[in-house]
């Protein structure tokens, strides 16, 4: 198994456990170390995206703050003064390679909606073709949210699938995800992500650092729901690539979904913030799930939410668990007033929609 046999473009996520020593003092030898190892990985023909944490701790030192700060305000400061130290150390210690990085700042709300979603795209492709690497990170000086619910774990994940990267990196200060409550080893495959599996993560207690092992694996949910695998490793091995390129087993790899994913179905997999939602019927949840078949109107027993169509919605089982997302044909009131209804009484009753479907299997994503 070697997971980079067959990528063409690479995320790379680096916690702030990776790229400090300590609160607001960055390890230049490390970075350096990270470039030169970048600089191997674009040698062997790979396009490579980084997602570097950092700011806010480096921030927290120019402010000489010993603790991350609960206020929102303060968050935004550190993270203001600690931005532009992060992206000069990234270009210093890529100098030597001849490589030129790019600062790309986001929001979730970059990636919710559609055409500021292919904007980031469209940048990030232009970039790679001028053969510069873009350094990303969330845009926490005016996103609020993002400071207090986010982490650069989930941004990777969701920077992954809007440009269509084959691998994600997360790298952090763990060598993998260790199974705790049995081998006391890491993990070296995850096919599926299973209860057990999430029963071995947990959070993080440093100082500078936001989410844990909790919030990786949620990370490689999102990805290999948009068809990326995903590797969870040690961002101190100076040889993990090296050794990865020569077909070895490091860290955590958590295989991709069987099923390719086209380009603007990856958008629908990362909606997180969904404009409403359907429940359907075993029959209907029988035929999304197994038969690959669109969701019709008569499988629809619930109807949720104020959305139009064109939105993207949330589908849910008879439990209400969630099981795919997609773009609905209808909006709210004519999904409410068809469900449950067969073809010839939906075209009696709603003359403008003669299909009865309300999202069409194109623009459907299965969650795992």
């Amino acid at each position: 198994m070697n997971p980079l046999q067959q990528a063409k473009r690479i995320v790379i996520k680096l916690g702030t456990g990776v790229l400090t020593s300590g609160i607001g003092e960055l390890d230049t030898s490390r970075i350096e170390t990270l470039c030169k190892q970048v600089n191997t990985l674009r040698a062997s023909g790979l396009e490579v995206i980084l997602v570097s944490s950092g700011a806010v701790g480096l921030g927290m030192g120019k402010l000489g703050l010993q603790q991350r700060p609960k206020d929102l305000a303060t968050l935004q400061a550190c993270a203001a003064v600690g931005q532009g130290i992060l992206i000069n150390t990234w270009q210093q210690c890529f100098d030597p390679h001849e490589i030129t990085v790019a600062q790309i700042l986001l929001t979730r709300e970059d990636l919710r909606a559609r055409h500021r979603h292919n904007a980031v795209f469209n940048t990030v492709e232009r970039l790679l073709k001028q053969g510069v690497v873009p350094i990303v990170n969330e845009n926490d000086t005016v996103s609020a949210a993002e400071i207090k619910f986010g982490d650069n774990d989930t941004l990777s994940a969701l920077v992954a699938s809007v440009t269509n990267a084959d691998m994600l990196f997360i790298l952090s200060n763990i060598p993998g995800l260790i199974d705790m409550q049995g081998t006391g080893e890491v993990v070296p495959l995850v096919e599926k992500m299973t209860p057990e599996i999430e029963a071995m993560a947990q959070g993080t207690k440093h100082t500078t650092s936001v989410g844990g092992m909790i919030s990786k694996l949620s990370a490689a949910k999102i990805a290999h729901r948009a068809g990326c695998g995903v590797i969870i490793g040690s961002g101190q091995d100076n040889e993990l690539f090296d050794k990865l390129l020569a077909g070895e087993t490091v860290g955590t790899y958590f295989v991709p979904s069987s099923v390719p994913v086209k380009s603007h179905k990856r958008w629908i997999a990362i909606q997180d913030d969904t404009h409403g939602s359907v429940t359907v019927d075993l029959g209907a949840v029988n035929a999304l799930l197994h038969d690959g078949k669109s969701l019709l109107a008569a499988g629809i027993v619930a109807c949720e939410g104020d959305f139009e169509a064109g939105d993207v919605i949330q589908i849910r089982n008879p439990d209400s668990m969630p099981i795919a997302h997609g773009i609905a044909d209808m909006n709210a009131t004519e999904v409410d007033a068809v469900r449950g209804l067969q073809p010839d009484a939906i075209k009696a009753k709603l003359p403008q929609h003669p299909s009865s479907v309300v999202i069409h299997r194109d623009n459907l994503v299965l969650l795992d």
